[in-house]
């Protein structure tokens, strides 16, 4: 396999890795911290509003990580880790679906699979528009000294 084939796959995973991570550890300190009732247990909808938008700020947050370690096409890779997020929610709102209160109700799962490829779009969004901001400031610095030594 090429350098280039692995890097790609790296940074897919890297973006995959941190956003499950930062998910999880989220979820787990919350409910160790009494903000969510312990695992198992019913919670109310706001408690679910919350768990949506962490993972949404991470969701974003794992796609510009993906782009920023792309050795190319950066949003291709944030969006290539959004389908694979995608693919992991419908999955879990499969396995989940009708299997009681303690999973939250239904608009849940269905909110994080609606907001995987936003969140990834957003994510290599970000990335790439700074560093389209970045390019242009060192090409205007680069004129610069270029006018000086002149």
């Amino acid at each position: 396999m090429s350098k280039k084939i692995l890097r790609s796959i790296g940074a897919v995973a890297a973006g995959a890795g941190v956003g499950i991570v930062l998910s999880l550890g989220t979820d787990e300190v919350l409910h160790a911290t009494g903000v969510f009732p312990p695992w198992g247990q019913a919670m109310p909808d706001a408690l679910f509003g919350l768990a949506t938008a962490y993972r949404t700020v991470y969701s974003v947050a794992a796609s510009y990580l993906t782009a920023r370690l792309a050795p190319s096409r950066p949003m291709a890779h944030a969006l290539t880790g959004g389908l694979l997020g995608l693919a992991a929610c419908i999955a879990g709102a499969a396995a989940t679906w009708d299997k009681g209160p303690e999973f939250g109700p239904k608009w849940y799962p269905l909110a994080l699979v609606a907001l995987a490829i936003p969140c990834a779009w957003a994510g290599g969004r970000l990335f790439t528009a700074s560093e389209g901001a970045r390019q242009r400031a060192s090409s205007q610095s680069s004129r610069r000294g270029e006018a000086r030594s002149s």
